[in-house]
């Protein structure tokens, strides 16, 4: 058998499948499911440690790598990076060194996937970066919000932190709006309505529940008089967090009525299973929050919707790993 590392290596978003993990660890200790969530946070971590190990091998013993990172679509898709790190530190917080060691990590590619998608996105013209906007263009937001909540963590212990955790959840919001501007922007104008949207514009719900995730942590660390104004943006990115839940369904259901075939397994199904249950832990905090015991009921809903789309995504994506292999040996 021969195997190529050409068919090994991982596209730039493969770290989807760790953040889904992550979050539905912590959403599952939010429940008190602690073996659930042990077992959750186990394999988030090996998760990352190997999808590491494999991006670093392909890259080192590949004569050329399929990344391009003058496409945006490609340094976009490494804030998944950003963001798995970010759930793993926020699941691992009680320990120290882990938290501080994967915030550096965090930090640090946060800053060069700003720096190289900032040059990529610079020289398209807006009309270019409309024409290429998709839901997984959110992940920027994704992981910027990811970074305020381990800002905010540390922020509990080392109380300056929290003016680094306010401005980076500032940023995520930022470019939230202006990708989902870009995205709205592409449906209206090439009516994609026709044939529904991706599993990756589930994000688009995702991208505010993580920001409402990011507000609650500030806020639970801010001064009083910035605690008020913090809790009315993180409710507001809930309510519409919240209103993106039907049309997503709809336009989901849609596309699956006129394209079946698009149930086979993909690694952009991470996409939809990140945002449920990142939803699950949004809807938890708020619960917890604003006193309001029929959230945790709407939080449980959906980690078991979240934790059943988990089991379907990685039993086939199990499945044609594992007929990859026999088709290899044959």
């Amino acid at each position: 058998m021969t195997i190529r590392l050409a068919d090994a290596e991982p596209s730039p978003d493969v770290f989807a499948a760790v953040m889904a993990t992550g979050i539905l660890s912590i959403a599952a200790r939010d429940h008190h499911y602690r073996g659930l969530s042990d077992s959750l946070g186990v394999l988030a971590t090996l998760g990352l440690l190997v999808l590491v190990a494999l991006v670093l091998a392909t890259g080192a013993l590949s004569s050329r790598s399929s990344w391009n990172f003058e496409d945006p679509d490609v340094t976009l898709g490494l804030f998944t990076f950003v963001a798995a790190c970010a759930v793993l530190d926020s699941r691992l917080a009680s320990q120290r060194t882990v938290l501080r060691i994967l915030g550096v990590v965090a930090l640090s590619s946060w800053l060069t996937l700003v720096a190289l998608t900032a040059k990529n996105m610079s020289g398209r013209g807006w009309a270019g970066l409309r024409d290429r906007a998709h839901g997984a263009w959110e992940l920027a937001s994704v992981g910027t919000s990811g970074l305020a909540i381990v800002a905010a963590t540390v922020a509990r212990r080392e109380p300056w932190w929290l003016w680094v955790a306010g401005p980076v959840w500032g940023a995520a919001l930022c470019s939230y709006a202006l990708m989902t501007s870009l995205i709205l922007w592409r449906a209206v104008t090439e009516r994609q309505d026709l044939d529904g949207f991706e599993p990756d514009t589930w994000i688009l719900m995702g991208g505010l529940a993580i920001a409402t995730l990011a507000g609650d942590t500030i806020h639970a660390a801010a001064p009083a008089w910035l605690a008020g104004p913090v809790l009315v943006v993180t409710m507001v990115t809930w309510v519409v967090a919240t209103l993106w839940i039907p049309p997503l369904v709809y336009f989901g259901l849609h596309r699956i009525g006129r394209r079946p075939d698009m149930l086979r397994f993909a690694g952009v199904w991470w996409a939809f299973v990140f945002p449920l249950g990142m939803y699950s832990a949004a809807t938890y905090a708020m619960a917890i929050e604003l006193d309001r015991r029929s959230l945790i009921t709407v939080s449980l809903v959906f980690f078991w919707d979240a934790l059943t789309a988990w089991l379907i995504v990685a039993i086939a994506g199990l499945l044609r790993a594992g007929r990859a292999i026999a088709g290899g040996r044959g």
